[in-house]
């Protein structure tokens, strides 16, 4: 028993590794016990079993092992961390579990795999199960694939990948164990369950009575779509929503999530491809040109028989395909035509898209074919074409197609079109874009007038589809002439289509089912999808919602689709709403007179052709004026364009009538239904008035509006024929600068460029120079956007001409068009009659390069000449090149059609003479100029030969083969090159030549796209084989690209690859991978611009990861925190640079001493910039290693030479460590003579320190740690800043000696670290030594830590980033580390905190463990236990660092602009801790003597005064912002850069220059507007409001006197105002930040505003008054409802005091009240209601009701009366117990008034027993029973106990004790801790301090609680005499304490909404107000003064006195702050 009682005593943990069984057992209980207890899935606990959980499962005791499953199971069920363990635990299952005979143990063990699966990890747990398969012993393989059954059975087949399960089944299939045959029947029934049909290929060859069985099986499954059954943890909520549908009764997601299921796997994928070119007959090439059709026959049957493997290898077929084709189209024998059409089929069939790129080669044949008659003939040659057109796109044959469509033979005419009916059927709205349907359209019409019926009925068909796939919007304009029978047989057709993607599985008569392999068709539609941006199936793959969202996903044969042919037009519909063009009829006159009557006024139809202009104006505003108010759809536009142009029309002769009636034309086309055929009545007369001075920008407008309604495109070539067509030079000039405005408000889409080329010709030729210079800005607009193929059309111009176009394109190099910002809402992308529909943003320019005009070539390209380029003769060879050339030369733009060309071409590509090659490349670029866009469909034939170039072994033929590469990738984007296998094929291919420039090409192509195909993943392998490369260039190259093809598939995919490498590579590539990871660039986005992550600043350059910190960063954290171990940033340096560096002169002569006399460093102008921009770039090496490599010491050499002394730089990079030493002593000598030079090359001196760190010799170290300190000393006198660049190649490496072991060095590196804080804010230094605390080293971590509490001691809590709370929570973890030093400085760390910064300190640190936690105690309690030392240390060093800090401030000029937050925030984090604002005290003197002399406007070093507490002093020299709240307890970073834009911004509000105003009001309403940045503006809420109301008086009293000003900028700068606060006030968080002086000042100007009369006379003035009326309202609402009611009280008080004041004034704020009154019922619970009657009380001693009953109006006594009412009633008797703020409640009418309310509210009885509470909660009736005081003592102690209401309880308690002095509140007090007994001891004692310094005060009638210790003025004496005797000072915690309770006591409460104090009572004891904003500064001084006197308090029961030497006498203090007060008079009216 000895043993059990040894392992009982342990914890859980080690109980579940105890060698004894029971104890495993036990703890394996209790883990299980714990595992169900704990709730939080994120909790710690779960990590310490991180490492057990595979013990659980693999214990060899099987009974023990049941309950360690147990256990597992609700492990991975709940922790968070679970997923972490899944391979090992799911590993030790199948190894350990499933062979174990409890049936028990295995079902537990399936559980917990499933468990994963639903945690996400499924991927793993397959991986697992399938290696289980291999596994020797048939029990674990057939529990293996029982769990793989159950899981696919549970998840679905999308969660439970199928590939890798189909692929081993026929091996299980053949197991000699019966058990594993009958699983495998299941899995294989179960996974039929899911993809059906698509299982039968892979299962073929499996034993036939296995089969037999099989189909059995299947045939008895339900037809239903199966469902999960299961769902991840991520999908649970789609999970209740499923339920809630079937519930419902309706399976409303049946259909889609069959579309969703179906195509997950495709038959096509399970199966391996074969290989069939090797198996050709070896004859077959001239069996197939033989004479005898037999042998013909013999041929083509062979090719039959390999084409029917269903998945052929990918390969060069284009032999085989031009073999077959010929056969296709010459041999008379039509049953080998068929039997090579059938070929062909198969081949595309097995192909899939690689078959693509011989689609355009055989199309045409086979379509020409179709004039066989023979029924199998064309059948073959109907499945050969549809099979082929599943292969590519449309828009890749649509050329060839409609050029067959023009054939005379009527068969051709009918098939084709037949064919056209098929093709569109596979379409969807999005794959059949405007652009590819226009041609199609106009070819059918053709046929459907036809004299052959069979030929009209497909082009029917035809178009019928074609309506039922992108609906009848998008093709009625096409058929606009079709008569209506025509019309109505399309119909008629249209709803017989069924498409492939809709319900049924189309019209089967024509499209025949052709089926070699069953679910072959899946794919189909994926591949067909392939270039045309549908983004539905860029692969067969997990199609996810594709189906259901829009019907672009695959076809599916015969499978029902909920979605069909409706989801197609459903989408296409809403576009085509957009596009739709208005059509309507031209009316005449007079019915036009007859719509406009009905909607205009009578006298404005009269008025219209007046001969008095007037008249006509008049008629003109109410025009507009109706026009205005009507609705748009009763809107007649024509009618009342008509109306307009009715004489005198555009003949107009008044210019005011003019502009009008130009204004109403553009407002009818923005509000009505505006159509073409009203544009064409107006079109004229505004082109006529275009040129004219005064209308011509009205007329612009309405030309803008008209195209806005009627298209860009048709409008402007409208407008461009009508002025061309006239002469006036004026008007041409302006609608060609319209036209240029209009392209880049519109874009570019669908504009006809052929169309205005011809009318820009004819304006270059104008006589008038305007109208040249319009036409050129016109082309530079149209350069934009077509780009530099424009320049074509103009080569033939003047040289002069030519020149001037080439300059405005210049300037235009390298802009990008501008987003459209119009057009956009009413039309679509490409809406328009020619535009391309939708295409993606990258392409933007294509569209516009497919308007050029293009010619066709192919006739050119005749067999005589490709038989010359294929001649064996060189000569011969090339002459056929030259005429190639110079066809495509002379074409300049070509149609993609170029017949045999490319195989030619291609050929020559490898031809044994390079200059041939060379040749050909060049051909090549000039074919892809010249082809454009269209050349994507060569890319595959012959731009992958191109790649093969790049393995040239010459160096010239490599460039041009990648400059080829490049032409075609900038016409065709990269999508077509890396999609299918052909790249990764190239890349396999192992030439280290093709490698390096491949690799490197695809580096640079990968950062710049958005996505990639998914076949990047197949180039992965080979990739990681060119990491391996013995060629180190492919090793670079390899490495370079590796973070950009982690970009686009992601660390995971990328990892997972490497699991087919060998062990010992797999280690090496996963470990570059995870450096790659680290400088793996962001995804460009949308805009193309480069992020800047937080990895590294903004990469602008196109290819370099993101990875050099962000210079201009301005949160510390962000930048400062580079990783010393983190990877290099892969750059690429430069060769020559390298070579340059190596190049050190060995020879010594005389000349280099001499030279020894200049300068050592040379000043380089921007030199450091440039390096900066050059590492900021990656052209060269981040600074970041772990050891310094010799790429590293190059590179620094090489970026040396330039500014260091070259022998200085010998004896730097010098082999022998003396002769560094020497180097270093040179450089010391040199320090003070070459500050600049040293500053210069600063960054470089302190990367050369970094490589000394790593020498390992001693006197180095210590001469190079002598020099920095030299350097850091320098540099802090010269003011100067560390960079962020230099930092972080700096710091980290300084930290990594910190953990020296020699004491020497460490103090060294801590002096060094100290001096840094001065050259480099303390905030981002915090980061860099945070991240020391993770080194290896324990001494670096204790060193780091120690210098962290230095930084919090020195700096305050604002050092710690990113937040004090995480950075407190990594050091906390420290105080668990096994090093005891560690330990130690971790604890002194924190306990430094917790004395700047209170208890606080454990909510920042979170949870701790017991021991931890206990041992933080200990070590603050001891702490607080020797004060004497502490201070002490800090008297010695605060004033270094604190003085050094205040005097580097002055860097701010000289320091780079980025760095001011950091030092107003150590400046301001100082002003936080009173020890430093009193250890700084004497310093604010000379501050103040700069301040006073200056006279001018204040100077920017104004952030100094931050630190004494004293900032607002000045600010209202500016503007004040009221800092009315104590310093929060978290000190956030609030501070940083915003706050001070901010504050800036803010000052300018209040500025006299109106514009000025107006642009800040505008920059904050820019920030109010936007939720995300409205949270900047916290904080700033009163000091903003201050400067608005301060701008308001301005206006009232300056500007609207001002007689010069132009009211007009008076009203816009009131509606800014206005504007702003409306919109400030619609966010109610910051709306109840607004305090209530500066409430009640906004209220004051607001209403004076609208009592001004000068504004009304004003036309807008109307305007203006409403917004305020609105924005009042705003204000009462949302404002917080304390602060308003109350300045609204103190305002009427005012009001009615003044003598000015007008009644309507009082009135007006007595309405407000009146409003607040009615909002009472809902704001009461918000409202400190002891406030607000402190104010009634005060209002009512000010108005005794005697005197308010003398006022003119009844409405100040009946609005008081009804809020008092509506109070009674709301609160009942429990108002009398707010009264709590109100001295003596005996003489205040207010109690006596409220109880005579109460009185008459309730009845005799009642309001008895409300006698006794009357008089406060503190009166208690002698006779009350002991059990009641006791009741009534536990309320106080539960209020002083509650936040809110403790001020409240505290006051009771000092009443009642001085009531019952014999009270005993001791049992109340005992069970509370310490800290409790001395808050409420210390309350009391403040309460009766008060009281009694109260009662020897003249106290003023009305003095606010507020006032009690801040306005002490006579009693200085008296508080000096309660002072500490002995000279002893307080230590400042206790006044910290004592500050707190006072500002909660006087309803202050810590937050920001207390009321200022209310300082003004000194002046005016007799009128009691709020403190107004100005009154702010007193009450700043009077906080001064209260600490100060504070200060000379003691509280002499406190023993944590502190001696210090800066005690001051009271008087002398007092003196002090009088003469500071005379000063700041002084300073306000100097400044006045």
């Amino acid at each position: 028993m000895g043993d059990d009682s040894e392992w009982m005593k342990l914890p859980v943990d080690q109980k579940c590794e105890h060698k004894l069984w029971k104890a495993r057992l036990s703890g394996y209980e209790e883990a299980l016990k714990i595992f169900q207890k704990i709730k939080d899935e994120k909790s710690p606990e779960w990590s310490k079993f991180l490492g057990l959980i595979k013990k659980f499962v693999t214990d060899s005791n099987a009974v023990v092992q049941l309950k360690g499953l147990e256990a597992a199971l609700v492990y991975v069920e709940n922790a968070h961390v679970a997923g972490k363990t899944t391979g090992e635990v799911v590993s030790g299952v199948v190894s350990k579990v499933f062979n174990q005979p409890k049936a028990k143990a295995k079902e537990l063990g399936i559980e917990i795999c499933l468990m994963y699966i639903e945690i996400e990890k499924g991927e793993a747990v397959q991986e697992e199960l399938l290696k289980g398969l291999d596994n020797k012993n048939p029990k674990i393989v057939v529990a293996c694939i029982e769990t793989l059954r159950k899981a696919l059975s549970e998840f679905g087949s999308k969660i439970v990948l199928l590939k890798p399960i189909i692929k081993v089944l026929p091996k299980l299939f053949e197991s000699r164990e019966k058990a594993v045959r009958d699983e495998a029947k299941l899995i294989a029934v179960e996974i039929y369950r899911w993809i059906r049909d698509a299982l039968r290929p892979p299962l073929q060859n499996i034993n036939p009575v296995q089969l037999k069985e099989l189909e059995e099986e299947w045939v008895k499954l339900p037809t239903g779509a199966p469902k999960p059954a299961r769902f991840l943890r991520s999908q649970q909520e789609l999970e209740a929503k499923l339920e809630q549908q079937q519930s419902a009764g309706g399976d409303a997601e049946g259909g889609g999530d069959d579309g969703d299921e179906v195509p997950q796997i495709d038959a096509y994928e399970l199966l391996e491809a074969v290989e069939i070119l090797s198996k050709l007959p070896k004859d077959f090439y001239d069996k197939i040109e033989a004479k005898k059709w037999q042998e013909r026959k013999e041929a083509l049957e062979a090719v039959e028989v390999l084409v029917k493997n269903p998945k052929l290898e990918a390969g060069d077929y284009a032999d085989l395909v031009k073999a077959l084709k010929k056969v296709v189209g010459k041999d008379t024998n039509v049953m080998l035509v068929a039997l090579a059409a059938k070929c062909l089929t198969g081949l595309a069939v097995g192909l899939r898209k690689k078959f693509g790129q011989y689609a355009g080669h055989v199309v045409p044949t086979i379509l020409e074919k179709f004039k066989e008659k023979k029924p199998q003939v064309v059948q073959a040659l109907q499945e050969a074409i549809d099979a082929i057109f599943l292969t590519t796109t449309l828009q890749n044959i649509s050329e060839d197609v409609l050029a067959v469509m023009d054939n005379k033979n009527p068969t051709i005419k009918q098939q084709t079109s037949l064919f056209i009916a098929r093709s569109f059927r596979h379409c969807t709205a999005s794959t059949l874009p405007k652009s590819l349907l226009k041609p199609f359209c106009a070819a059918l019409l053709k046929h459907i007038n036809d004299s052959a019926p069979e030929v009209r009925d497909a082009a029917f068909e035809a178009l019928g589809t074609a309506l039922k796939v992108v609906g009848e919007k998008a093709v009625n304009p096409f058929l606009a002439d079709v008569d209506k029978l025509k019309l109505d047989k399309i119909k008629e057709c249209s709803e017989k289509v069924e498409l492939v993607h809709g319900k049924k599985a189309g019209l089967a008569a024509d499209k025949k089912d052709f089926k070699p392999v069953p679910g072959r068709a899946a794919a189909s539609g994926a591949a067909g999808d392939k270039d045309t941006k549908d983004t539905s199936a860029p692969k067969p793959g997990p199609l996810k919602k594709a189906p259901a969202a829009k019907p672009g996903g695959p076809p599916k044969k015969g499978k029902p689709a909920a979605q069909g042919g409706t989801g197609g037009t459903g989408t296409k519909s809403k576009k085509a709403v957009e596009t739709k063009e208005i059509v309507e009829p031209e009316l005449s006159i007079e019915v036009c007179e007859e719509k406009a009557s009905a909607v205009l006024p009578a006298t404005c139809i009269q008025l219209l052709d007046s001969s008095n202009w007037k008249e006509r104006l008049a008629c003109m505003e109410e025009f507009q004026k109706a026009v205005e108010l009507m609705d748009r759809t009763e809107m007649p536009c024509q009618a009342l364009v008509r109306m307009l142009a009715k004489k005198p029309g555009w003949k107009e002769t008044n210019f005011q009538v003019m502009q009008m009636k130009l204004h109403i034309v553009a407002l009818i086309a923005q509000k009505g239904n505006f159509s073409k055929t009203s544009a064409q009545i107006v079109l004229d007369g505004l082109v006529d008035k275009v040129g004219d001075v005064k209308c011509g920008n009205n007329a612009k407008e309405a030309m803008t509006a008209i195209a806005e309604a009627c298209v860009l495109p048709w409008t402007a070539e409208q407008v461009m024929s009508m002025a061309f067509s006239q002469k006036n030079p004026k008007n041409q000039s302006e609608t060609l600068n319209w036209l240029s405005n209009a392209i880049k408000e519109f874009g570019f889409s669908g504009l006809n460029v052929k169309a205005f080329i011809s009318n820009v010709k004819t304006a270059l030729a104008a006589t008038n120079p305007a109208v040249r210079t319009s036409a050129i800005t016109l082309l530079g607009v149209m350069y934009l956007y077509v780009g530099p193929s424009l320049r074509m059309f103009f080569e033939d111009e003047k040289p002069a001409l030519l020149s001037q176009i080439d300059a405005e394109f210049e300037k235009m190099q390298g802009q990008n068009p501008p987003a459209p910002t119009r057009g956009i809402s009413k039309h679509s992308t490409g809406g328009t009659d020619e535009g391309e529909d939708g295409e993606e943003p990258d392409d933007g320019g294509s569209d516009a390069v497919d308007l050029l005009p293009r010619t066709e070539i192919s006739d050119k390209i005749t067999s005589e000449l490709v038989s010359k380029i294929s001649d064996k003769n060189w000569k011969i060879r090339k002459e056929g090149l030259d005429e190639v050339a110079a066809i495509i030369n002379e074409a300049k733009f070509i149609q993609p059609n170029i017949g045999e060309l490319p195989t030619a071409l291609k050929g020559r590509l490898n031809d044994s003479n390079k200059i041939l090659v060379q040749q050909t490349l060049t051909i090549l670029q000039q074919l892809a100029v010249a082809m454009g866009p269209n050349i994507k469909q060569h890319v595959k034939n012959l731009g992958i030969p191109v790649i093969t170039v790049l393995g040239d072994s010459k160096n010239n033929v490599r460039s041009a083969a990648l400059a080829t590469v490049n032409a075609w990738a900038e016409q065709t984007g990269m999508k077509e090159w890396l999609e299918g296998e052909d790249l990764s094929e190239e890349l396999k291919k192992e030439n280290p030549f093709l490698r390096q420039e491949l690799l490197g090409w695809l580096a640079e192509k990968l950062p710049t796209l958005r996505s990639t195909p998914t076949d990047l993943i197949l180039c992965v392998p080979h990739l990681y084989s060119c990491l391996e490369d013995r060629n180190g260039d492919v090793r670079k190259k390899a490495q370079d690209a590796l973070p950009f093809f982690m970009m686009h598939l992601g660390y995971e995919k990328m990892a997972k690859a490497t699991g087919k490498l060998k062990p010992t590579s797999k280690d090496q590539v996963l470990a570059m991978l995870e450096k790659a990871k680290a400088n793996m660039p962001a995804k460009p986005t949308a805009s193309a611009k480069a992020t800047s992550k937080p990895v590294g600043g903004s990469a602008p350059a196109k290819f370099q990861p993101a990875s050099a910190p962000a210079e201009d960063s301005v949160s510390g954290t962000v930048d400062s925190k580079p990783d010393p171990k983190k990877a290099k940033a892969l750059g690429v340096s430069s060769k020559t640079k390298t070579a340059q560096g190596k190049k050190v002169p060995s020879k010594t002569s005389l000349k280099e001493d001499e030279d020894k006399s200049g300068p050592i460093f040379i000043v380089v102008p921007n030199g450091k910039e440039q390096r900066m921009k050059d590492e900021k770039g990656l052209k060269v090496l981040k600074w970041n290693f772990t050891t310094p490599r010799d790429e590293y010491i190059e590179q620094l050499k090489t970026q040396m030479s330039s500014c260091v002394a070259k022998w200085l730089q010998d004896e730097m990079f010098h082999s022998d460590f003396q002769h560094h030493n020497k180097a270093l002593a040179v450089m010391v000598d040199h320090l003070e003579s070459e500050k600049d030079g040293v500053i210069g090359c600063l960054d470089l001196i302190l990367k050369w320190v970094t490589l000394r760190f790593f020498d390992t010799n001693t006197s180095v170290l210590m001469k190079t740690l002598e020099y920095l300190k030299l350097l850091f000393t320098l540099l802090s006198d010269e003011e100067y800043h560390l960079t962020e660049n230099e930092a972080s190649s700096f710091i980290p490496y300084l930290i990594l000696k910190v953990g020296e072991p020699k004491d020497v060095i460490r103090k060294d590196v801590r002096a060094i670290l100290n001096r840094m804080c001065l050259v480099y804010p303390a905030s981002k230094m915090f980061p860099f030594i945070m991240e020391g605390t993770k080194s290896k080293n324990s001494k670096q971590r204790a060193e780091c830590l120690e210098e962290l509490g230095c930084l919090v001691e020195s700096y305050g809590m604002n050092v710690c980033q990113p937040t004090p709370g995480k950075a407190l929570k990594e050091i906390a973890i420290h105080i668990g580390d096994r090093d005891n030093a560690v330990r130690n400085a971790a604890l002194n760390t924190i306990v430094t905190v917790y004395n700047v910064h209170g208890d606080q300190v454990f909510k920042l640190i979170g949870t701790l463990s017991e021991k931890d936690m206990s041992m933080l105690e200990e070590r603050i309690k001891r702490s607080a236990k020797r004060p004497s030392a502490a201070p002490v240390k800090q008297v010695e060093e605060k004033p270094q660092r604190t003085q050094s800090t205040s005097s580097s401030t002055n860097m701010l000029r000289k320091g780079p602009a980025e760095d001011m937050p950091s030092r107003l925030n150590q400046a301001r984090s100082m002003s936080g801790h009173p020890e430093a604002a009193q250890m700084v005290r004497r310093e604010f003197q000379l501050d103040l003597d700069e301040i006073e002399n200056d006279n001018g406007t204040v100077r920017c070093e104004m952030p100094e005064l931050v630190q004494h507490k004293l900032d607002d002093i000045f600010e209202p020299v500016l503007i004040p912002e009221p800092k009315i709240r104590a310093v929060s307890p978290h000190f956030d970073d609030m501070h940083s850069n915003t706050a001070s834009t901010i504050n800036f911004i803010i000052s300018q509000v209040a500025s006299g220059d109106i514009n000025t105003s107006i642009q800040a009001l505008t920059q904050i309403d820019e920030v109010l507007r936007q939720e995300d940045k409205a949270e900047a503006m916290s904080g700033h809420i009163d000091q903003f409001l201050i400067a608005t109301f301060m701008q308001l008086r301005l206006i009232y009293n300056t500007h609207m006197a001002d007689e010069k000003l132009e009211k007009d900028e008076v009203i816009k700068l009131y509606s800014c105002v206005i504007g702003n606060l409306i919109s400030l006030f619609q966010i109610e968080s910051l709306a109840r930040e607004a305090s209530t002086g500066v409430l009640k000042d906004l209220m004051h100007g607001l209403i004076t505003l609208m009592l001004d009369s000068r504004i009304e006379d004003l036309e807008e003035g109307q305007q203006v008054v409403r917004s305020v009326n609105l924005l009042v309202v705003k204000v009462l609402e949302k404002s917080d409802q304390t602060n308003i009611l109350s300045a609204l009280l103190v305002l009427l008080q005012d009001s009615l005091l003044a003598t000015a004041s007008s009644p309507k004034f009082s009135e007006l704020v007595m309405k407000c009240l009146w409003r607040m009154v009615r909002l009472l019922p809902d704001t009461i619970n918000s409202i400190n209601l002891d406030r607000i009657l402190l104010d009634i009380h005060i209002f009512m001693k000010v108005f005794p009701k005697e005197k308010l009953k003398q006022c003119k109006s009844e409405f100040p006594i009946r609005t008081l009366k009804t809020l008092l009412h509506t109070l009674c009633k709301l609160k009942g008797p429990k108002i009398l117990d707010h009264l709590t703020m109100i001295d003596n409640k005996n003489e205040s009418e207010l109690e006596a008034h409220l109880c005579r309310m109460m009185k008459h509210s309730m009845d005799q009885t009642g309001s008895k027993s409300d006698k006794e509470t009357e008089k406060g909660a503190s009166r208690i009736d002698e006779k009350s029973s002991k059990a009641k005081v006791n009741d009534f003592l536990a309320e106080i102690f539960k209020k002083i106990g509650s936040k809110e209401n403790t001020k409240e309880g505290l006051a009771e308690l000092y009443e009642y004790k001085k009531k019952y002095s014999d009270a005993d509140i001791e049992p109340f007090l005992k069970n509370s801790s310490q800290f409790f007994q001395s808050y409420v001891e210390r309350g009391l004692r403040v309460i009766e301090m008060e009281r009694e310094g109260k009662g020897r005060l003249p106290t003023s009638a009305g003095i606010s609680p507020q006032m009690e210790v801040t306005c002490v003025p006579t009693a200085t004496s008296t508080v000096s005499s309660l002072g500490n005797t002995n000279g002893e000072e307080v230590g400042p915690s206790v006044y910290l304490e004592r500050l707190k309770i006072l500002r909660q006591r006087c309803g202050l409460d810590n937050t920001k909404d207390d009321r200022p104090p209310l300082t003004s009572l000194l002046s005016k004891p007799a009128v009691p107000t709020v403190a107004s904003s100005t009154d702010m500064l007193h009450s700043k001084l009077s906080q001064l003064r209260e600490s100060r006197e504070q200060h000379q308090h003691s509280d002499l029961d406190s023993n944590q006195t502190h001696s210090s030497g800066t005690t001051t006498t009271s008087s002398s203090s007092t003196a002090n702050i009088d003469d500071l007060k005379k000063r700041l008079e002084r300073i306000k009216s100097s400044r006045k």
